[in-house]
């Protein structure tokens, strides 16, 4: 009798969670959450084209239910449940949601408010133009195919993509230890930067926004960001952009208290805000007296979105009125932007706007080669078959006599005529009516017209510059199909300029500011470890009698001024402002700090301090970056607070300090101390920064700021004086020395 091996097998638990999770992580990566650059889509997404190509239901035909869809999909090609296959559909259906749909739909498919579609069963759909664009090629072995998970069928691994589809209708989705989030394009905009960048591949990236304005929403909307910050965000593939309704005063009406003669009406939301949702969030801010010179708001939406707001007087300035809403509900929003894509479909990469052109472009040029051969080999074996077909009309007799002699012609033909096998089977299956001296012409036409192609395709297949002008070519047809000269393709998002809207912002806050008169009063800001906020009566030391909430502690105590803007920095890199009219009173514990400011569970304070104004910051992250900062920039006007300092994965924000005096030092983690000069470091209003300094193990403890001259303080208060510090002076960016003998434990620096 065999033995049977036994299949259980000791392994370590970690080891066994490990291999299982790195494989989890690499599916989601892989086959769900990421795009690939070449054709901007998700497997799901792809699946879903091409389960509706293979049904069929190309532009113009009939709708057939997404029911039929989605059970297609499902059950040849992605078996991770109907609901999530819907999901996707329907957002590809969504006018407000993607900017060039890809599916046709007939039925409810949701609306901007917030509503769900219908279910899968009373909806129809079809593919629009955008999407055969998409899909235009496949028959032609464009791409590659790969098995589906059944082993029954193929499916395309990625599609030909006419257009950077990645970048018109943008991307979301979150995998493990990373995430993407692209917003929508302008197509035209789109096709003369590729075209740009096809022309000249050493084009720089500021050229490239001489195309590129900036995203272009389905929903319209005002983008107000700087165009520093625009160029940097695509230059690094990171970054974010703010985006205001879209309004305009509208005069005749008698409307509020004070009998006003005008109303506002707002026409246009930021890109993903619920109408629904922000129309609460206006009369919510109404109920609590947060907005003085707003009487009421309605909604008038039919199909397109009219949303009312009524000042409380006709005195009332419209744009101060529509500044203060911008600074406290969704009528503003800060869209991100995270180009993390699959390059080929393998690896995630993060990529800037001219490395995602540039892998179209190349992902075009290898669709043209692998058409292009497609088609020569199809001319090759057509041409075959002519030749053999004019062989019969220069011997017709001679033919039809072998072919009712002949017990086999198919030999003899062969023969008689140097015939190979194909066109002896085509001269055998051809019909009695083509003999006609006509269809004799025909052929004549047609095998002079494919000699003539054959050649044309050699010329092209041998020559990257004739390649070049294909694609040129090409885009320009999808340009005329879906660019700004079309009512689809008209750019829908006006960019404003940063400078107006920022004088307009100061002069609401100026206008705010008389109509919320707080008396100035000392008090003293206190911060618990564990995020207990509160604010005492005048200014008051720290001593052993203060209570905390039990297995708690003092953490921030500073004096501050109840006119006073007190600001934080958490790790993930985002400011926080708070009034410190409205901080909670001292009596108690105070509340906690999460209710004033939106910061995620796994992000910590890192400082907190009282806002200067004019001053500017030294901000460093455990990963040795750091920059200067302007501290007026970095003053966040929501709970979501200002994103300043970006933080890869793995890495924090640890250190934010005035930038005084003429020197930076810097100490991490493994004792070594660096000391260099003020000036070698860059001022930015967001980023990652440079190398202050670098480690092989650890990270980075503290920044500071001091004047040479003055010398350096340990967080023990000891100064050392310029003459004990030479020997640690040098540029940025070196590992530095174990720091001075007597240094504090904590490697941390006092306040200078």
């Amino acid at each position: 009798m065999v033995a049977i091996p036994d299949e259980i097998r000791s392994e370590p638990l970690s080891k066994a969670l490990a291999e299982r999770y790195l494989a989890y992580a690499l599916s989601t990566i892989t086959q769900r959450a990421l795009p690939d650059v070449r054709d901007g889509l998700k497997p799901v997404h792809r699946r879903i084209l091409f389960g509706m190509r293979l049904l069929r239901l190309d532009p113009g035909t009939a709708f057939k239910k997404s029911a039929k869809v989605v059970g297609d999909v499902m059950g040849s090609f992605h078996p991770h449940g109907d609901q999530a296959i819907y999901d996707a559909l329907v957002r590809l259906a969504q006018e407000f949601s993607v900017r060039y749909p890809l599916v046709d739909g007939q039925g409810n498919f949701g609306n901007v408010d917030g509503d769900n579609a219908a279910a899968m069963r009373y909806t129809e759909s079809r593919l629009t133009e955008a999407a055969a664009a998409l899909l235009a090629g496949l028959d032609e072995d464009a791409v590659d195919f790969r098995t589906t998970y059944d082993g029954e069928t193929q499916e395309p691994v990625v599609l030909p993509a006419a257009f950077p589809n990645l970048l018109a209708n943008g991307s979301n989705g979150i995998a493990v230890g990373m995430a993407t989030s692209i917003p929508p394009h302008n197509l035209g905009e789109l096709c003369a930067a590729t075209i740009a960048l096809i022309e000249n591949p050493n084009i720089q990236d500021r050229s490239l926004l001489k195309f590129v304005k900036g995203p272009d929403f389905p929903t319209g909307g005002i983008l107000v960001e700087e165009p520093a910050s625009i160029a940097e965000a695509y230059k690094t593939g990171r970054g974010s952009f703010r985006v205001r309704a879209r309004w305009e005063k509208e005069e005749g009406q008698k409307i509020g208290r004070g009998g006003g003669a005008w109303q506002i009406v707002v026409t246009q939301i930021p890109y993903q805000v619920q109408k629904s949702k922000l129309i609460e969030r206006i009369a919510e801010l109404l109920e609590q007296k947060k907005l003085p010179l707003l009487d009421d708001v309605h909604d008038e939406s039919a199909e397109d979105i009219r949303i009312v707001l009524t000042p409380k007087s006709r005195a009332v300035e419209p744009e101060i009125l529509m500044e203060q809403l911008f600074r406290s509900s969704d009528l503003e929003a800060r869209l991100p932007l995270n180009m993390t894509v699959l390059d080929k479909g393998l690896v995630p990469k993060v990529m800037g706007l001219k490395e995602v052109l540039a892998a179209f472009a190349a992902h075009r040029r290898e669709v043209l080669e692998r058409r292009s051969a497609f088609r020569l080999e199809k001319i090759r074996a057509r041409l075959e078959v002519l030749e053999g077909y004019l062989a019969v009309f220069l011997n017709l007799d001679k033919v039809i006599k072998i072919i009712r002699t002949e017990d086999e012609p198919k030999p003899k033909l062969m023969k008689a005529f140097s015939l190979n096998e194909v066109q002896a089977d085509a001269i055998l299956n051809m019909r009695l009516r083509s003999l006609r001296k006509l269809e004799e012409m025909e052929i004549r036409g047609e095998h002079d017209s494919l000699i003539k192609e054959r050649k044309e395709l050699i010329k092209l297949m041998g020559s990257e510059k004739l390649k070049s002008e294909k694609l040129i070519e090409e885009l320009k047809e999808i340009d005329a199909k879906f660019g700004q000269k079309t009512e689809l393709g008209k750019r829908r998002t006006e960019v404003a300029k940063a400078a107006e809207v920022a004088e307009m912002t100061a002069l609401a806050e100026h206008v705010e500011e008389r109509a919320n008169q707080v008396e100035r009063e000392p008090i003293t800001v206190v911060c618990s470890a564990k995020g207990w906020l509160r604010a005492l009566k005048g200014h008051q030391d720290q001593s052993s009698d203060d209570k905390y909430r039990e297995g708690d502690r003092a953490r921030f105590w500073f004096p501050a001024q109840t006119t006073d803007q007190i600001m934080l920095l958490s790790t993930d890199g985002r400011f926080f402002t708070l009034d410190g009219s409205k901080l909670p009173g001292g009596r108690g514990n105070g509340e906690a700090i999460r209710t004033f400011i939106d910061l995620p569970p796994e992000a910590d304070i890192v400082t907190m301090f009282t806002h200067v104004p004019g001053r500017k910051l030294l901000v460093a992250a455990t990963s040795g970056h750091g920059f200067i900062t302007s501290e007026d920039d970095a003053v966040a006007m929501t709970k979501k607070g200002k994103s300043v300092m970006n933080v890869k994965p793995g890495v924090e924000a640890a250190s934010c300090r005035p930038a005084d005096g003429d020197t930076v030092a810097v100490v991490g983690e493994n004792r070594k101390l660096l000391i260099f000069k003020l000036e070698e470091v860059p001022e930015l209003g967001r980023g990652q920064g440079v190398y202050l300094q670098r480690y092989k193990d650890g990270g980075l403890v503290d920044a500071a700021t001091f004047t040479w001259k003055a010398g350096l303080k340990d967080e023990n208060g000891r100064l050392f004086e310029a003459s004990e510090l030479r020997d640690w002076r040098g540029e940025r960016a070196q590992a530095g020395r174990i720091v001075p003998r007597g240094w504090a434990k904590s490697a941390k620096f006092g306040e200078n």
